[in-house]
């Protein structure tokens, strides 16, 4: 079980809403991602949820936590703005917080992403910020009341799996009791699974399903690896060597010469 912010989970997948090819599609692949949480952007979506709007619909009917988020922001005032409009759309204090910094890689601002952070967090915000590997970075926003860090596998819709092992591995080692999620830059079920096998608490993802030529095929393909990667990890996996080293013993075993 994973416990993020008091809430018991048994999925370690968290899944995004958008850039599916139909409401109908993204109703069933998340159904088959299993997620428990799901993202959506109020900037991407109509603000009031209802009014026989399919996509929001869908998302009431099912049981699962919205994880709100700030995607599309790029000030500390849009972000904390948009936050206060999913407070209240939502009747939520979780925020995936997000301020971009740069349009060409979608970095964060992480000027911008600590102001915002601390604002929020002294708001009664339990606060998910979207951030990169960088080490100091991450202790800032701990730092700024910051609970659960969600670093970035590699930019946002590249699908270019983990690019900086040692950075993340770096972060995983640093905060051990910290709840961090590798968000953004998965795009295939193997980049989750290696993600779980170094010991991080879960994934977010959303493209490398939405626009999958079977959404709902690999919404449950990551699912399986999610948990594949997991129970390598607890399992306790072999250390690589340089050396080979004979899988059946030869201790006692009689060797014949001719």
């Amino acid at each position: 079980m994973l416990n993020i912010a008091g809430i018991e989970l048994k999925s370690r997948l968290f899944i995004g809403t958008a850039r599916y090819p139909s409401p109908g599609i993204m109703q069933t692949a998340i159904e088959a991602s299993g997620a428990e949480i799901v993202t959506v952007s109020l900037r991407r979506q109509p603000l009031q949820p209802g009014g026989g709007n399919p996509f929001w619909d869908i998302l009431r009917s099912m049981p699962v936590r919205l994880l709100p988020n700030t995607a599309g922001c790029h000030s500390v005032k849009e972000a904390v703005t948009t936050s206060h409009m999913a407070r209240e759309v939502f009747g939520t204090t979780w925020i995936k917080l997000e301020v971009i910094g740069d349009d060409y890689n979608l970095q964060p601002d992480p000027f911008g992403l600590v102001e915002a952070a601390k604002i929020l967090a002294e708001e009664g915000f339990e606060v998910f910020p979207y951030t990169t590997d960088d080490l100091v970075l991450a202790e800032r926003l701990l730092g700024a009341g910051c609970k659960i860090l969600m670093p970035w596998a590699a930019p946002i819709g590249s699908g270019q799996g983990i690019i900086n092992p040692m950075a993340l591995n770096t972060l995983r080692q640093r905060f051990p009791g910290v709840p961090l999620i590798v968000d953004a830059g998965l795009g295939k079920p193997s980049h989750a699974a290696q993600a779980m096998e170094m010991g991080f608490d879960g994934v977010l993802l959303n493209t490398a399903v939405a626009l999958a030529e079977d959404p709902v095929k690999m919404a449950r393909a990551f699912a399986h690896a999610v948990d594949a990667g997991r129970m390598g990890y607890e399992a306790g996996m072999m250390a690589a060597r340089d050396f080979a080293a004979p899988s059946t013993p030869v201790v006692g075993t009689p060797f014949w010469h001719k």
